[in-house]
């Protein structure tokens, strides 16, 4: 279900919906003059709230409450302008334009000083009365009676989106209308706050304040109204608003107000729309068998829609008023580091279980080689490629099957990387993607939580493992017995010489009881080995990285410094952390050693020889083969369906088939040069659609969201971070040897838990424990009962253990059958899930939308 956005003018029960030419639904109202409907609101506390619309009257004073009165509030629906349709809409801006009202960055915090300093600044440029304390008093409803100290807005107007959760305000921006008598022309002033206000209930995050002035008696389309309607159908656009916060000037802030009546003006073309919708496995028509039958078809169209678009990936928000440098550099800085740390942890993994015939050089250069080829080429630029823990298990297995028939790993690794090429090929060529659109939201969700667990496996699997290698008794540091017997024998011979009945020296104790004589000797360091404190130390250095990344990524939230450096910082968050703590183990800790990755001198690049495979050794790599792609082909759409979801308000479309291509002739490159496979990895590709995100916040009953404005679609970030991860190969061993293992399953833990926001199923899981009263108003609480919430998340829960069970088995060929696992959860869904749940409480909770 779409929202219906409005203009809200002083709610009503009854509702009609109508269509405006610029592509928004509206409910509106017709009301006579003088028609007024009554919402019952006499309670005290909303009188709290300086800006609802309202009109007062004294009934009646109680003694016993001294400046009671009854509140009489009539709202109505506004219907927004038609720039298209209306010519008043043209010509108000342009009244306004002609002398423009403007404060930039304006520092009063409360509303009245907000208002006093914009009718002082209408009444410096001569334009308004000269009494502005008489205005400021018919401003508010106060001004009914001396009893009265309700001090609440009298006239404004607001933006109102009808949605399944209810009714939700825009609350950056508020327009506030005044009939002044003294007055013989309409006036209109707009300020921009320096900072977001706290103005009440409906306004929380105000940025925004447009004050339209206009004498009682005029014609019927320049009444405040109207004007209100002009400018709050053009603010009612979180595009625009973000442009407006953008802008340093007033001449600046006039040409966005000019370019945005441009596009308002603009019949709206629903063609390109058509063509997204008919190119997008996930949207369009119903699935058809025909369709797998369209050679080429989506390949082709991917490319005819991006390649127009590909220039501007490249020039979007280097230059101009939209210029994003320095967003563009911490992200690419946060890419670097989010890309190399894992690539140094699967391929020390890779480097256990191959023996080092894929170690962690040869798994950086194939990130280097990968990485540039698709930030080149690829119709998802913010799509990261990389190599993954379930292809890292996948290569160990490949291992053990060789090791067990006695096969050439190159070649058969190869031979197996080039069979799934071919499928992932023909994949995109036969339109294999549109099977995403069986994919819900919910399975989606499954799978990328288990993701997300699975690096949390990985963290808590390498700390085990440490733990089983080093928590342990002292123990002797050589195994030569002869040197040892001899330094125990030197010890002794000192001790014999000794006099006294207690001596204590450095190296050894001597206690005589009664007539025995006991010794006990204590070995010097140098032959006594102790490593309990180095798990110990990889513990807190593991959770400090996560803890730091966390705190640091989390203080956007936060009152803290200004807007600029909160953001600044929170995106350099993983960097800063990686860093201080990797400081930490390897310099403030330099006597304990801790453990590192290996690295192998010789050739990076290996060409498989093909001719040590029989046959039969080539035809039984098909079926490994095909397991594989299939394996690729799922977490690679379904990463890009994550990162394309609607709430990232992504432009430039997808090319899901193309992309498919793409990431087959590069494993085609890798197989032949014997470097690690790669596909679109997650949660690496949305936190990268996030990092160039501009972000706006809104509060609705206590709870704060977020609400991503525009996303900034480049390819200059991920083709520098990984033209820096090549360069890093010069960096091996010293100093990314100085990264410890330890930081690298921090990294993991910061990955998994920042992967959590926005993940459906992880609000509903967290529902379980909270109490009923601190649920949040989405969409599916309001429209689905509780029971059948709690219900479907246990369904999926128990979906999210069988992918677990199989994922995570220690027996290597189970882990083989895991794609299977993952194509099960679509029947799942759409045939089982039905018969226990009603399908549309499972559409409501599969919905897009918060």
């Amino acid at each position: 279900m779409e929202d219906k956005k409005v203009l809200h003018f002083v709610p009503s029960e009854a509702q009609s919906t109508g269509t405006s030419k610029n592509g928004y639904l509206f409910q509106e109202m017709e009301l006579r003059d003088g028609e007024k409907e009554d919402c019952g609101k006499d309670s005290p506390d909303i009188a709290k709230d300086p800006i609802n619309d309202n009109e007062i009257q004294i009934i009646g004073s109680d003694p016993e409450f001294p400046g009671f009165g009854l509140l009489n509030t009539t709202r109505k629906y506004v219907k927004p302008m038609n720039f298209q349709e209306e010519v008043r809409a043209h010509k108000d801006l342009d009244s306004f334009l002609a002398q423009a009202g403007i404060l930039l960055d304006e520092k009063a915090v409360t509303l009245d000083e907000v208002l006093r300093r914009m009718l002082n600044h209408v009444v410096e440029d001569g334009h308004g009365s000269r009494d502005a304390d008489e205005v400021i008093t018919s401003l508010f409803t106060d001004a009914g009676g001396k009893e009265c100290n309700v001090h609440l807005l009298t006239e404004t107007i607001q933006g109102v989106a009808a949605t399944t959760t209810g009714i939700h305000y825009q609350q950056c921006w508020l327009c506030i209308l005044c009939n002044v008598r003294s007055l013989q022309r309409r006036h209109v002033c707009i300020a921009r706050l320096e900072r977001p206000q706290n103005w009440g209930v409906n306004c929380c995050e105000a940025r925004f304040v447009i004050l339209i002035l206009a004498p009682p008696r005029t014609k019927s389309t320049k009444t405040a109204i109207e004007l209100g309607r002009t400018f709050g159908t053009m603010f009612s656009d979180i595009f625009f608003r973000q442009k407006l916060l953008e802008a340093t000037t007033q001449e600046e802030f006039k040409q966005e107000l000019v370019f945005q009546r441009h596009q308002l003006s603009v019949v709206t073309e629903k063609l390109a729309k058509e063509e997204v919708e008919d190119s997008d496995p996930r949207r369009g028509k119903a699935l058809q068998f025909k369709d797998f039958f369209r050679f080429g078809k989506g390949v082709y169209d991917d490319l005819r829609r991006r390649l127009p678009l590909y220039p501007s990936d490249f020039t979007d928000g280097m230059s101009g008023k939209d210029r994003c440098l320095l967003k563009y550099t911490t992200t690419a800085i946060f890419l670097y580091i989010a890309i190399l740390l894992p690539a140094i942890a699967f391929g020390s993994l890779n480097d256990e279980s191959t023996r080092g015939e894929i170690d962690v050089q040869k798994t950086i250069v194939g990130q280097c080689i990968g990485g540039v080829i698709y930030s080149l080429f690829a119709g998802s630029p913010l799509v990261i490629p990389l190599t993954t823990a379930p292809l890292a298990i996948f290569i160990s297995v490949i291992r053990g099957i060789c090791d067990d028939y006695k096969l050439d790993f190159e070649a058969f690794y190869a031979c197996i990387g080039l069979w799934s090429s071919l499928f992932l090929i023909l994949g995109g060529l036969f339109n294999v993607s549109l099977f995403m659109k069986l994919f819900k939201r919910s399975t989606e969700e499954v799978i990328a939580l288990f993701i997300s667990i699975a690096f949390v496996g990985d963290a808590v699997k390498g700390t085990v493992k440490i733990f089983q290698h080093f928590d342990h008794g002292p123990t002797l540091a050589t195994t030569n017995s002869t040197l040892v017997l001899e330094q125990i024998k030197d010890i002794l011979e000192q001790m014999k010489n000794q006099t006294g009945n207690l001596l204590e020296h450095h190296n050894e104790t001597w206690s005589v009881t009664g007539h025995s004589k006991h010794a006990s000797v204590f070995l010097p360091e140098t032959l006594v080995m102790t490593t309990r404190e180095r798990p110990v130390l990889c513990v807190l250095l593991m959770l400090g990285t996560l803890w730091l990344g966390y705190a640091l990524y989390l203080i956007k939230r936060s009152p803290y410094l200004n807007g600029r450096v909160r953001e600044v910082v929170s995106d350099c968050a993983l960097p800063i952390s990686v860093l201080v703590f990797s400081f930490i183990g390897s310099y403030l800790f330099l006597d304990i050693q801790l453990p590192v990755f290996n690295v192998h001198d010789g050739p990076i690049f290996n060409f498989p020889p093909f001719n040590k495979l029989s046959a039969m050794n080539t035809l039984s790599a098909v079926g490994l083969g095909f397991l594989l792609a299939l394996l690729i082909f799922i977490d690679q759409n379904i990463v890009i369906s994550l990162t394309h979801v609607p709430e990232h308000k992504l432009l430039k479309g997808t090319a899901f088939h193309w992309d498919l291509m793409l990431t087959g002739f590069i494993n085609i490159l890798m197989s032949c040069l014997g470097l690690p496979w790669m596909h679109a990895a997650f949660p690496h590709s949305s936190l990268h659609a996030r990092q160039l995100a501009k972000v706006e916040q809104h509060v609705e009953n206590g709870h704060v969201y977020s609400t991503i404005v525009s996303v900034k679609e480049t390819r200059l970030t991920s083709l520098v971070a990984n033209i820096l991860i090549g360069l890093s190969v010069f960096m091996l061993p010293i100093p990314l040897q100085w990264i410890p293992k330890p930081v690298l399953y921090g990294l993991f833990l910061y990955i998994a838990a920042t992967s959590l926001d926005g993940n459906q199923m992880v609000d509903r899981m967290a529902l379980l424990l909270k109490e009923q009263t601190s649920y949040p108003p989405t969409h599916y609480i309001r429209r689905v009962p509780q029971r059948k919430v709690h219900y479907f998340t246990a369904l999926q829960m128990i979906q999210l253990i069988v992918l677990c069970a199989f994922g995570m088995y220690p027996l290597p060929y189970m882990k083989m059958v895991f794609p299977l696992m993952m194509i099960l959860l679509v029947p799942v869904r759409t045939s089982l899930l039905p018969r226990a749940i009603d399908a549309k409480y499972l559409d409501i909770m599969d919905a897009q939308h918060q």
